[in-house]
């Protein structure tokens, strides 16, 4: 048996590399399908847009009321939590206050976001020019007036790494960016986008290469932008109904042109068994080519005959015959088309969401119909604009600042109801809640005024409670009360307010289980 020949292998481990997550964005966008280059082209006219609402007889109102609702109460600073203030606290809310004040020295800064809303409604987007100082702060903002003249590349790669603070904690994010330019005359500048870490060279849109350097001048400041909808320039919330502004624009333009071109004729003297004579009708093209606008008003056409054979006098059986033809009946009475105009200024206040009331159609409110469209308008339309734009001057135009009790938010009008506080006030006193210090505190606000609490001990005791003495749950007489509940609860009922009904309905119930001992 001859000798074999072993062979030794070493079977080591394969080791997989880890799977890691993407941690960018890798979705498709639009700019990147319908562009062949760099630089998006947008979809609509935007000096064509501005010119329907410059001659729209509704689009300005609804701006507008979208302008003063929104960012015309102003801009304030409050704490993010309700706690006793701490100097550190002070120092922050006095810091942003001063940041928020000079973050434009031409106008209140309420004014710039007002200026954004009008652009946006406008255009479908609007530009902020963002200018930091050294350290990288947000010091300076300047709205872009003219913007149909800025144009923007779609997401340009690579991935820039990004920090974002939150909570005092920094996290870093990657990002494309776009680049913006604004062309004026033959001029051009360049921009990048709000958050862009790098260094761009204003004059061509190049960014600063490793080693080189740039003078501050020649640095490109940022643009931030605030647009509708997620198209690459945003859209009009009023774009489905263009037809109906066009439209309307054109039917006024006719009852317009009526009073320039119009005729006014009212009547025809009409003359038979004749002919016109050369000098009637001269008279007659010159009147027709002449009667314009009120010039011609309460004219009337005389047309003078002659023989057919041009004989000077007539046979008995050839009298001429006159006639008085009246005209009046096609002449226009009223503006043209005025249920197609009101049904097309409908539309677009239902496209911004807006009732009468906003727009200085006023006739058809009381005081009940008033506030609740107010109501309804501020929750479903108001509020929440109010809410995206402060998130966007927190979280990202002085996201640098790490404000960590303080933050920006946008003033808006007291809407409360005092019919509707009086009903709450009265349940609730007569379920023996109300204190003298709360009772204070609403009437004081109501006059717009701050108010102190009672120092005394009593300022906090229900004012039910302490006009009763003896019964159960620590003197509080729970028999009176209930009595006094059930005479409320007829009153409310006798006025039909059964919500009122239903809340006393229910206190009386849990007064009675307490005084069984049951709760």
């Amino acid at each position: 048996m001859g000798k074999g020949k072993a062979q030794v292998r070493i079977i080591k481990e394969q080791r997989v590399a880890p799977i890691e997550k993407a941690d960018t964005s890798v979705q498709l966008t639009t700019s990147e399908a319908y562009n062949a280059g760099d630089w998006i082209t947008p979809v609509n006219d935007m000096r064509g847009l501005r010119q329907m609402v410059k001659h729209s007889t509704i689009l300005p109102q609804c701006i507008r009321a979208y302008k003063n609702n929104i960012a015309g109460f102003g801009i304030g600073i409050r704490y993010v939590e309700d706690v006793e203030e701490t100097p550190e606290m002070a120092a922050e809310f006095k810091r942003a206050e001063e940041i928020v004040e000079l973050l434009n020295t031409e106008q209140d800064t309420k004014e710039v976001f007002e200026d954004v809303i009008e652009a946006r409604e406008t255009y479908g987007i609007a530009y902020l020019e963002v200018i930091r100082n050294l350290a990288g702060e947000v010091v300076q903002i300047e709205f872009i007036k003219e913007t149909p003249s800025v144009s923007k590349t779609k997401p340009l790669d690579p991935y820039i790494p990004s920090i974002y603070y939150h909570h005092g904690q920094q996290v870093e994010r990657k990002k494309r960016y776009c680049k913006y330019k604004q062309e004026i005359g033959g001029k051009t500048v360049y921009f990048k986008e709000f958050g862009d870490p790098r260094i761009m060279d204003r004059r061509d849109g190049l960014y600063l290469q490793e080693g080189k350097s740039i003078d501050l001048d020649n640095q490109a400041n940022e643009i931030m932008e605030f647009a509708i909808g997620t198209e690459p320039y945003g859209e009009v919330r009023w774009i489905g109904q263009v037809l109906g502004v066009d439209g309307s624009r054109r039917a006024e333009g006719l009852n317009n042109n009526y009073f320039v071109n119009g005729r006014h004729t009212p009547l025809m003297i009409i003359l038979k068994n004749g002919t016109l004579t050369e000098g009637s009708y001269a008279r007659l093209q010159n009147y027709m080519n002449d009667i314009k606008g009120e010039a011609g008003q309460h004219a009337f056409i005389l047309l003078e005959m002659e023989s057919p054979d041009g004989k000077t006098d007539f046979d008995a059986d050839e009298q001429q015959d006159v006639e008085i033809k009246d005209l009046a009946s096609i002449l226009q009475k009223d503006e043209l088309f005025q249920d197609y105009l009101d049904n097309n200024r409908r539309k677009v206040q239902s496209a911004f969401q807006l009732p009468d009331l906003y727009v200085g159609y006023t006739t058809d409110f009381n005081r009940a119909t008033a506030q609740t469209a107010q109501e309804v308008t501020e929750q479903q339309v108001f509020q929440p604009e109010r809410k995206s734009l402060a998130w966007a001057i927190n979280n990202r135009l002085l996201n640098e600042y790490q404000f960590k009790y303080v933050e920006c938010y946008f003033l808006e009008p007291d809407i409360s109801n005092p019919d509707d506080l009086y009903k709450l006030l009265t349940v609730c006193n007569n379920a023996g809640g109300l204190t003298p210090n709360k009772a204070r505190q609403i009437i004081f606000e109501a006059y717009g005024e701050v108010a102190e609490d009672y120092p005394e001990e009593w300022g906090d005791v229900p004012l039910a409670y302490s006009k009763t003495q003896g019964g159960g749950m620590g003197g509080l007489d729970l028999g009176g009360l209930t009595e006094s509940l059930q005479k409320q609860i007829a009153k409310a009922a006798s006025r039909s307010d059964d919500e009122v009904v239903a809340v006393m309905k229910e206190v009386k119930r849990l007064l009675m289980k307490m005084d069984r001992g049951e709760a």
